[in-house]
């Protein structure tokens, strides 16, 4: 093998290498600020320690226990009736149902009382416009002359038609008398003058009892075209007098004294209270007159707490408008039947009851949020132990008593009880001190 065949390549030149750098032993020169700043914050740390070690341990706070007198009293035990407040003497306004023909027609109202204003029997507190029904009793009254004036008219024509037919009675009854002279001469002539005369005079007396029965018939007929004229008027006649109550329905005059309260309907897609120029309709109620002196409060009680009333329990009466005003009552009035509400659960089942409130005030109107309180039972000379400071166990009722700077725990009987105090029969007595809560 030959040298040119197999090249030889050349030798390849080797990097050198090169040897770590020493680290310094000490800082780096120029910047000596960095352990000064580690040195400031070591000794800041072993100052604050020093100091914190020396401070004596927190001690926990002292917790004061609430604690209230056991007292002797009257305890009541009492429910809570809302509602709102309504007159019991009072005098519903409606539209008056009219007599005429078109009873269901709507009317306006001309003018009303002030609402809220106060009126006195007889006076008068709205008036409905009458204006087209007085114009149409006006028709009817000309209609009552013609009336009056065409049976005038025909009585004139009976009389001559009955005049003409009683002449001519007059006439037959001449007739049948002249035929019965000529057939009384009969005897002195040929039987077939005889025969003649006497049909002569059989015609003539029958023509008379026509004419008599004639006048029967005509006047049953003139009896009874009178007739039908007489109840044309009488009907047109009753027509005007109900439009003439009709009209003096429509001024309303106060039937008690009382306070104006105007109902509310629906106007604009918003109720208010009925004004001058509504429309109203026949029976439906648009104002109240009530007598403020006879006020009582509508509510309704559910139907378990409604066993607990009975007629004539005391009440004492509360006015969300009027926070300082407040009455004394009494129950006069409990529903016999549980109804449902129309804003609450079917289910929910509610006896109303009405609660009298006994005295007046001028600021005591319908429709007041009011609250009583009427009084289920009551008991004097109780021990009366606050319910904050009872505790039930079990079956078993304790209260923590103050003995010292401790309290006993004591077993304690109760009675009556309300949301505030129930009656101690046993276990307390009056002066006690009692921890709360």
């Amino acid at each position: 093998m030959s040298a040119a065949s197999h090249p030889i390549s050349a030798p390849t030149k080797q990097q050198p290498i090169l040897a770590p750098k020493p680290v310094p032993a000490g800082p780096p020169p120029g910047k000596p600020w960095k352990w000064l700043i580690l040195l400031a914050v070591v000794a800041a740390g072993a100052f604050y320690w020093v100091r914190s070690a020396n401070q004596p341990a927190p001690t926990a706070p002292i917790v004061a226990a609430k604690t209230a007198k056991i007292t002797a009293g009257t305890l009541t035990r009492s429910i809570r009736v809302s509602g709102q407040t309504s007159a019991r003497d009072f005098a519903n306004i409606t539209g008056p149902r009219m007599q005429g023909p078109d009873a269901n027609r709507e009317m306006v109202l001309e003018k009303t009382a002030t609402a809220g204003s106060w009126v006195k029997k007889g006076t008068v507190i709205a008036v409905i416009d009458s204006q087209s029904m007085q114009d149409h009793v006006d028709d009817l009254e000309d209609t009552i002359v013609a009336a009056q004036a065409d049976i005038r008219k025909r009585k004139a024509e009976q009389a001559i038609d009955i005049e003409s037919m009683q002449q001519t009675i007059r006439v037959t009854k001449a007739q049948v008398d002249k035929a019965r002279l000529d057939y009384g001469a009969s005897e002195v002539r040929t039987d077939i003058e005889r025969q003649i005369l006497k049909l002569s005079l059989d015609e003539a007396e029958a023509q008379y009892k026509q004419a008599q029965t004639d006048v029967e018939f005509k006047m049953a007929g003139f009896a009874a075209d009178l007739k039908v004229l007489d109840l044309t008027l009488e009907r047109h006649t009753r027509h005007r007098n109900r439009h003439l109550n009709d009209i003096k329905a429509f001024t309303i005059r106060a039937p008690m004294d009382g306070l104006v309260v105007m109902s509310s309907i629906f106007r604009n897609n918003e109720m208010s209270q009925v004004q001058a120029g509504d429309r109203i309709f026949p029976g439906m109620a648009f104002m109240k007159i009530v007598n403020t002196n006879t006020m009582q409060v509508e509510g309704a009680v559910n139907q378990v707490e409604s066993d607990d009333f009975r007629l004539g329990q005391k009440a004492r009466i509360l006015f969300d408008a009027f926070p300082g005003m407040q009455f004394q009552g009494e129950v006069h009035t409990i529903g016999a039947l549980a109804g449902g509400s129309p804003r609450g659960s079917a289910y929910l089942r509610t006896v109303p009851i009405r609660i009298k409130i006994n005295g007046a005030d001028p600021r005591l109107i319908p429709d007041l949020s009011a609250s009583a309180d009427v009084v289920i039972e009551s008991a004097d000379n109780q021990v009366l132990a606050p319910r904050a400071a009872l505790h039930q166990e079990g079956d078993k009722v304790y209260a923590y008593v103050k003995k010292g700077e401790t309290f006993e725990k004591r077993e304690v009987t109760l009675g009556l009880r309300n949301d505030i105090y129930a009656a101690a029969v046993s276990g307390l007595k009056t002066g006690d001190e009692v921890r709360l809560n």
